[in-house]
């Protein structure tokens, strides 16, 4: 006799049942939205849903596990009861809930991040506070609630005969109620050997994307936090690894300092006398290139960074190295290549003692302090930068008069520039040289910014948000100007990653591709720099530019070196590698997975690539090399490095030099 008879499987089958429907509909929406980015290729239509349906079972086979188990416990009284049918009744308006509930916020995650939900939403539950106020301030959430509330209660109005008919067929018995489980059970167990977060492995990445399933997704991205990347990536021996990775990072003047062939340590001699000048480094948030007037934009958005290219060294082929603001942070401190998953700022327990940029400049005595917007425990950055050389300043320790304007991210851009002023102001009063490296976050969702600086209003939208940023860096500059420390310091602007790098591929080149001015009237000659490069190549080119000798775990380059080696590009995400030459662009992902995209930049045609590859091999070897090292401990900061330091001025640390300080502002 048919098991579709009896009351539990009909009532599980009416709860997933609409849960496929939910899913399917959110598909479909989403690809409706998003035609233009799918071609037929290798999946098609029909494949986006086929494989979207093996995503959606395999996630529905883990969800109908506690009530499987609830089924095979609960005995007939029990279920006959009138609370328990109470109970089923209201699992069935609760569940109808979070269905629509988990499809608009799928949504909304796409609307964002062009993707399914992935480990950046698992991030994002450790961060509540700044992200709840942040979708508080973005998007009219009440009312969206208040929605999903009516549209639940009517789906249970509309299925409640439905449902009664079901909880009151019969039951089935103690042994059936078991099998039921184990059928359950040994589905999941099938689904846990067949299908993975990249089971939908055809098409493209706009493809694959849309027929995932966002909670699966969600639920696998625990698990893929920490990817081992011998266990996941394609390898080479480490002795090859060793020699191709030496010889990307050697260049005159450097001497590696280890007989271990993948230590990429070296003593970097850079000609001439040590120049003892201030720096203050800005990353932007999420300023993509394509927002700017000297990248070609029309719309006047970036008046003043505009005005800074004729006056500045200004990088015309600068990528960034990821997609997030912790990605930035890492390329541009330590200078070390995006290794999959979480970033070094964030690995808990394992983020300091790295021979950072500001453990350079600590070594020669400056003070080094990192500034930030926002709360700095966000992102693990108090933790990061607190331990590679960093006192910091951020808005806990900002006192609230000086706040002029906050939104859930922090307080505006101007204010952390007034910060950096005042800051700057009492450093060269005592005489030292300083190191501010300053993160904003005015340019972010819910793009509110103080009302009456720029034409656009508050709030609507990242345009506007753009345009204050760079109002904020207009302002900066000139009250920096009037400072006695303007002459003497070079000022540095870049962007942490790009307002959104999703596309038809894993790893979109174009939308990698950020600013990167360094400004320093009477000190820098400007010029335009075309040498392609990205975020893991601006400390040594800093250091390079001040002509300090330093012992370096570095993995880029002096990209201003007149005998510098060809450019290349560093870049990735969470999952996939890449290695691009300015042509040519080579891709590591998870299960081996090895291909390149030649013309990457044009047509993109994308082949299976091997490890007899040129470019894959230098691939493998930047991103199997940065692994080894951290693993290893060979990116620490070693106490011999100091005594590798100038006589003059080097102080080993300083928060010696200020004994009243304390590791953090407050």
């Amino acid at each position: 006799m048919s098991l579709a008879r009896y009351a539990q499987v009909r009532f599980l089958t009416i709860i997933l049942g609409a849960w496929l429907a939910v899913f399917s509909l959110t598909r479909l929406v989403l690809l409706a939205s998003h035609l233009g980015d799918v071609n037929a290729g290798v999946v098609g239509l029909p494949g986006i849903f086929g494989l979207g349906l093996v995503h959606d079972l395999s996630f529905l086979s883990y969800a109908a596990l506690p009530m499987a188990l609830h089924f095979a416990l609960c005995p007939a009284p029990v279920w006959e009861s009138g609370w328990h049918k109470g109970l089923l009744r209201g699992l069935m308006g609760v569940t109808l809930f979070v269905m629509l509930f988990t499809a608009v916020s799928e949504w909304l995650f796409w609307n964002e991040f062009g993707v399914r939900f992935n480990f950046i939403a698992v991030d994002y539950l450790v961060y509540s506070n700044e992200v709840i106020n942040n979708i508080l301030e973005s998007y009219p959430v009440y009312p969206l609630l208040a929605m999903l509330v009516v549209l639940s209660a009517a789906g249970v109005a509309l299925s409640g005969k439905v449902v009664d008919r079901a909880i009151g067929a019969p039951l089935l018995s103690r042994r059936g109620r078991w099998v039921l489980f184990a059928g359950v059970v040994g589905t999941s167990l099938l689904v846990t050997g067949i299908a993975g977060q990249d089971f939908a492995a055809g098409g493209s990445a706009t493809q694959r994307e849309l027929a995932a399933n966002g909670p699966f997704q969600f639920f696998a991205a625990f698990r893929n936090n920490e990817l081992d990347y011998t266990q996941l990536y394609a390898t080479l021996p480490g002795e090859e690894v060793g020699a191709l990775l030496r010889r990307e990072v050697a260049e005159p003047g450097a001497r590696f300092v280890s007989d271990d062939p993948q230590d990429i340590r070296r003593e970097i001699d850079n000609p001439g006398a040590f120049r003892s000048l201030n720096v203050v480094l800005v990353t932007i948030e999420s300023l993509s290139a394509k927002y700017l007037g000297c990248f070609g934009d029309a719309r006047g958005l970036t008046p003043n960074l505009d005005r800074l290219k004729p006056e500045s060294l200004f990088f015309s082929n600068f990528f960034a190295t990821g997609t997030r603001t912790d990605r930035g942070l890492e390329a541009i401190t330590l200078s070390v290549p995006p290794t999959p998953g979480r970033s070094i700022v964030k690995r808990l327990g394992r983020e300091t003692g790295y021979a950072s940029l500001g453990r350079q400049l600590e070594a020669r005595g400056y003070d080094c302090a990192f500034l930030y917007g926002g709360r700095g425990y966000f992102d693990n950055m108090n933790a990061f930068f607190g331990g590679n050389g960093y006192r910091i300043i951020d808005q806990t320790s900002v006192h609230e008069e000086e706040i002029t304007f906050k939104n859930a991210w922090g307080m505006c851009d101007e204010d952390l520039y007034a910060q950096a002023l005042r800051q700057a102001d009492v450093v060269h009063a005592e005489g030292r040289p300083f190191f501010f490296q300053l993160m904003t976050t005015s340019n972010h969702r819910p793009y509110t910014y103080p009302e009456g600086r720029i034409d656009i209003p508050s709030g609507h939208g990242r345009d506007g948000a753009v345009k204050y940023a760079d109002h904020a860096i207009g302002e900066f500059l000139e009250a920096a100007r009037h400072r006695p420390w303007f002459g003497s310091t070079v000022f540095v602007f870049v962007a942490d990653h790009t307002a959104n790098s999703a596309g038809k591929e894993d790893l979109p080149v174009e939308k990698y591709r950020i600013p990167l001015f360094i400004f320093a009237p009477g000190i820098v000659e400007p010029r335009e720099v075309p040498t392609l490069a990205s975020q893991i190549d601006l400390a040594p080119t800093l250091l390079g530019l001040l002509n300090l000798d330093y012992t370096s775990t570095f993995f880029g380059r002096d990209v201003l070196r007149e005998d510098a080696a060809g450019g290349r590009a560093l870049i990735g995400n969470y999952q996939h590698l890449g290695l691009f030459d300015g042509r040519n662009l080579a891709i590591l992902s998870p299960k081996k997975g090895m291909r390149r995209h030649d013309d990457a930049l044009g047509l993109s045609d994308e082949s299976n690539g091997s490890a007899q590859d040129p470019l894959l091999r230098r691939d493998i070897a930047y991103f199997q090399g940065a692994s080894h090292m951290f693993q290893h401990g060979l990116l620490r900061w070693s106490l011999d490095a100091l005594s590798k330091a100038d006589d003059g001025g080097a102080s080993p640390s300083g928060a010696a030099a200020f004994p009243n300080r304390t590791r953090r502002e407050g």
